[in-house]
């Protein structure tokens, strides 16, 4: 018998197994929050429920049918000052959810994304300071694809695509829901 043969012959009979999944938790909601608003005087929330003509204009610049019906945008001040929102959402990954969150300015502009949950068994490494700054700064006119103006992490290829698509629906609710709420009404 060749020695890999015993090696793994041995390493399997101990207990070897397959690595275990890579889910991780980088985030609970409190801790995101205070690490998007860590000046804030107050942090409250604005829970928005889908209208049918909502969901329709949604779709529109979607591309898809929003799979909530209601979503909440985390609403930062500081006495009469609009700090900035913050919205916490889900995206499928190859398998798995991935929960994460984005800190928009009061004008719409991604200022920090953040993975809060991730638990796939590949492709954490979109949880890396380098992938995840590369939103910084995108609003609704920029396309926010992966292979786009998103670049795609090897290896991580699904997840870096989800979390493109995850980014640029947090930045169409804002625009649809809160930054110009009556537009949907007025089609």
């Amino acid at each position: 018998m060749k020695p890999f043969a015993l090696a793994l012959m041995v390493w399997l009979g101990v207990g070897g197994a397959l690595p275990a999944r890579a889910a991780a938790t980088y985030f609970t909601t409190p801790q995101v929050l205070k690490a998007f608003f860590p000046q804030s005087q107050r942090v409250t929330f604005r829970k928005v429920k889908l209208t049918p003509a909502q969901v329709t204009a949604l779709q529109g610049r979607l591309g898809y049918k929003p799979a909530k019906p209601e979503y909440v945008f985390f609403v930062a001040t500081t006495g009469e000052h609009l700090d900035g929102y913050a919205l916490i959402d889900e995206e499928l990954g190859q398998h798995e959810q991935i929960t994460f969150a984005v800190k928009l300015s009061p004008e719409g502009t991604v200022e920090r994304h953040e993975v809060m949950v991730y638990r796939e068994s590949y492709g954490q490494e979109i949880t890396d300071a380098r992938f995840r700054r590369q939103f910084q700064g995108k609003t609704v006119k920029d396309p926010v694809r992966a292979g786009t103006d998103i670049d795609v992490v090897t290896g991580a290829t699904i997840s870096s695509r989800s979390m493109a698509v995850g980014v640029r629906r947090a930045l169409i609710l804002l625009d649809e829901l809160v930054l110009k709420p009556n537009a949907a009404a007025k089609e």
